[in-house]
C-alpha cells in the first residue's frame, strides 16, 4: 500500500514507520508540522529508503494536506498527529483544539474528496489512532474500558480527542469514509520526547536528581510497549472491518509509583553504581485533574484480528531503560534546545 501517515516524526508515528519500512513494503508519505516533541532523529535508521518520503505540512492548513494527496495518491491514511501531552494541553488547549480538532476535520474533508475522485472509497482507509483518556477515569474496582465505554474526557488534551473521534465517526456514517478507531492505553519505549513519565525518571535517576512523583503515586496505569502498538495499528490497518474501533492494551496496569521505583532499581543494576536511587523519589503537588486509573480490555482485537502484546512490563522497561542510557546522542539535544525537565501543567 501507499500509506499517508502524520505525525511521523513523533514517538508512536516514528515507531510505527520504522515498523513499515523495516518489516512490510508498503510506501509512505510522512506529513509532520516538525514541533517541539518531533525529530527527523526518530526515523533516521530508514529514512534513506526509497519507500520513504517525508513533507513538512501543519495538518490545519487545508490546500496543503489536500496537495499531498493528489501528489501521493494514497491506498490508506493512518492519522496519528496529535498535541498529546495533558500537562502542556493544562498550560495551552488552544494548540490542542488547532491540530487534535480541526487538524482531524482538515484531514477527513482531504481524504473524502480525493476517495471520491480517484475512485478509490471501497478500498481506501482511513485508520485514526486515539487514546484511553477519551473515556475518562476508572475507579480502582471497575472493569477496564472497553469499545462499548462512553466517552468522558476530563481534560483539555482528552476532550480534543474526544472531539476528533467523534468527527471521524461522523463522516464514516455521513459520508461512507471507510475510517477505523484505535484507542490505546499508556505507551512507552525507545524515542519518546523526555517529558513523559518513564523516559524523564530513568534520565533523572540516571543523573541522581530529585524524582517527583504526582500527589501519592497512586494513579494507575495500563503500559503498553511502542513496538507492540505499532504491530497492532498495522494489523487494524490491513484486516480491521471500517466503522469499527478497537481497544489496544498492554494488559499490564501499574500505579506511577510502581512504575518509578521499578525503574529507579533498573537502573541502579544497570549502571551497577548501588545508586540507590529509590531514595529520590518526593511527592509534589498533584496535576490538575489527574484521573485515578486507566485500563484496557483488549479482547476485541485479541479475538477479531489476533493481536496480543508480545512485552511484558519488565521487558519492556528494561529494553525502555536500557535504550535511553545508551542512545544520549538522541535524547541531549532535546534536553538541551527544547525542554529541561521542568514541570509542565501548572495552573496556578
Amino acid at each position: 500500500m501507499r500509506i499517508l501517515l502524520t505525525g511521523g516524526l513523533g514517538f508512536i508515528g516514528s515507531a510505527v514507520i520504522r515498523r513499515l519500512i523495516s518489516e512490510t513494503e508498503h510506501e509512505v508519505l510522512n506529513l509532520d508540522k516538525v514541533t517541539y516533541a518531533g525529530t527527523h532523529t526518530s526515523v533516521q535508521s530508514v529514512s534513506d529508503s526509497n519507500r520513504y518520503h517525508f513533507s513538512k505540512v501543519d495538518i490545519v492548513d487545508g490546500p496543503a494536506v489536500t496537495d499531498a494527496f493528489a501528489s501521493f495518491r494514497p491506498d490508506a491514511v493512518m492519522h496519528l498527529a496529535a498535541e498529546s501531552h495533558v500537562d502542556r494541553s493544562i498550560d495551552g488547549p488552544g494548540e490542542f483544539v488547532q491540530s487534535n480538532i480541526v487538524g482531524t476535520y482538515e484531514m477527513l474533508q482531504a481524504a473524502r474528496s480525493y476517495a471520491l475522485e480517484a475512485d478509490i472509497m471501497d478500498r481506501f482507509r482511513f485508520l485514526h489512532i486515539s487514546t484511553d483518556e477519551v473515556f475518562g477515569a476508572l475507579s480502582p474496582e471497575s472493569p477496564p474500558f472497553d469499545e462499548s465505554t462512553p466517552y468522558d474526557p476530563r481534560s483539555p488534551y482528552s476532550a480534543s480527542k474526544a472531539a476528533s473521534d467523534h468527527l471521524v465517526r461522523a463522516w464514516h456514517e455521513t459520508f461512507g469514509l471507510p475510517t477505523l478507531i484505535t484507542n490505546c492505553s499508556n505507551n512507552y519505549g525507545p524515542f519518546q520526547f523526555p517529558e513523559k513519565l518513564i523516559p524523564l525518571m530513568i534520565l533523572k535517576s540516571a543523573a541522581h536528581q530529585e524524582l517527583p512523583v504526582y500527589g501519592k503515586g497512586d494513579n494507575i496505569r495500563d503500559w503498553l510497549f511502542v513496538d507492540d502498538h505499532a504491530g497492532a495499528l498495522l494489523r487494524v490497518l490491513e484486516e480491521g472491518k471500517p466503522g469499527e474501533t478497537y481497544a489496544i492494551g498492554g494488559n499490564s496496569e501499574r500505579t506511577n509509583l510502581e512504575v518509578v521505583q521499578q525503574l529507579c532499581d533498573l537502573v541502579d543494576t544497570q549502571l551497577g553504581d548501588n545508586g540507590a536511587r529509590q531514595e529520590l523519589i518526593s511527592f509534589v503537588a498533584d496535576r490538575p485533574g489527574h484521573d485515578l486509573r486507566y485500563a484496557i480490555n483488549a479482547s476485541k482485537i485479541k479475538d477479531e484480528l489476533g493481536w496480543e502484546p508480545s512485552h511484558s512490563f519488565a521487558e519492556g522497561l528494561a529494553k525502555t531503560a536500557s535504550w535511553y542510557l545508551e542512545n544520549e546522542w538522541w535524547w541531549r539535544p532535546l534536553l538541551t534546545e527544547r525542554y529541561e525537565g521542568e514541570r509542565l501543567g501548572v495552573t496556578t
